[in-house]
C-alpha cells in the first residue's frame, strides 16, 4: 500500500497506486460499479497512457513528470442539481494549491487552470454515479502538469516551467488532497453561498470581451455562470445568452 502524509480525514487514506494505467477515472469508475470504492479513495499514476478531458478529449502526460490521479466521493446526499457546485468546489480548491506557485494562475469555465498568456496547465474531470435523483459517487480526476518542459501540442505549460523550478510531486499532491477535502467538507456542511462569487473572481476572462464561437464567431464577454453550470455571456448588442459546456468554445 502506498502511504500519502496528507493531513486529511479521509481523502488519500485508501491508496491505489498504479505504475501505469489507461486513465485513473476508468478504474476509479470500475471499482465504483464493482461496490470495491471506498469515500476518500485515490487512484494515482505516474504515467497516464489514456487520459481523459473535456468533450472527449486525451489528456497527454510525460511519465513521472506530473501528477495524474482521481479521487472517489461516495455522497450521503447529494441531488444532481448540486453536481456543479462541486466542480466548483473543488476548482476552488485547485486553485488555491496551484496559486501557491504561480499568483496568476486562473479557472478556465468549466474546470482547467491556466495562465493566460502562457497556456494551460491543468484540467479536472468529474463523473457521476446516480440513481434518480441522487449522486451516489463522484470520480474526480486531476491532470496537472508539473514538471514537464516540453509538450507535443501548443497552447500547454507546466508549473515548473512558470515557477522556473523542480517541484516535489507529493508534498503537491498532499497539499492538493488537503484543500479538496476542506473545500468538500464545506460545501457539504456550509453549502454552496458565495462559492459562485469566488469562482468568478478568479474566472479567466470574466468581465473582458473576447472571441467565442457557438457555431458562429462572436465577441461577448462572460458576466455569470448558473448553479446548473451554464456559462453567461453577453454579446454587443445587450443580449445574454446561457452555453453548456459543449455548445460554446473559447477562440
Amino acid at each position: 500500500m502506498y502511504k500519502i502524509l496528507a493531513n486529511t480525514q479521509f481523502l488519500g487514506k485508501d491508496v491505489v497506486y498504479l505504475t501505469e494505467c489507461h486513465s485513473t477515472n476508468d478504474f476509479a469508475m470500475d471499482l465504483v460499479r464493482c461496490e470495491r470504492a471506498t469515500h476518500g479513495m485515490l487512484i494515482w499514476t505516474p504515467n497516464q497512457l489514456k487520459g481523459k478531458g473535456q468533450r472527449g478529449n486525451r489528456w497527454f502526460t510525460e511519465p513521472n513528470k506530473n501528477l495524474t490521479f482521481s479521487v472517489i466521493l461516495k455522497h450521503e446526499s447529494f441531488d444532481v442539481s448540486d453536481i456543479f457546485r462541486l466542480n466548483i468546489a473543488v476548482s476552488l480548491a485547485v486553485h488555491q494549491v496551484l496559486k501557491r506557485f504561480v499568483h496568476s494562475i486562473s479557472i478556465k469555465w468549466p474546470n482547467d487552470f491556466l495562465d493566460p498568456k502562457e497556456g494551460k496547465i491543468g484540467g479536472m474531470l468529474i463523473e457521476n454515479s446516480i440513481s434518480g435523483q441522487q449522486v451516489l459517487y463522484s470520480v474526480v480526476g486531476l491532470g496537472i502538469n508539473v514538471n514537464q518542459l516540453q509538450f507535443p501540442f501548443p497552447g500547454a505549460t507546466s508549473l515548473s516551467l512558470l515557477a522556473a523550478r523542480d517541484i516535489d510531486l507529493k508534498p503537491l499532491l498532499e497539499q492538493l488532497l488537503e484543500s479538496i477535502e476542506r473545500s468538500y467538507m464545506a460545501l457539504k456542511y456550509k453549502g454552496a453561498r458565495g462559492l459562485i462569487q469566488d469562482y468568478l473572481a478568479h474566472l479567466y476572462r470574466f468581465q473582458q470581451w473576447a472571441m467565442y464561437d457557438d457555431g458562429d464567431q462572436f465577441e461577448g464577454k462572460i458576466v455569470g455562470v448558473e448553479a446548473d453550470g451554464k456559462l453567461i455571456l453577453q454579446k454587443q448588442n445587450g443580449e445574454t445568452h446561457r452555453y453548456s459546456f459543449k455548445s460554446i468554445r473559447f477562440v
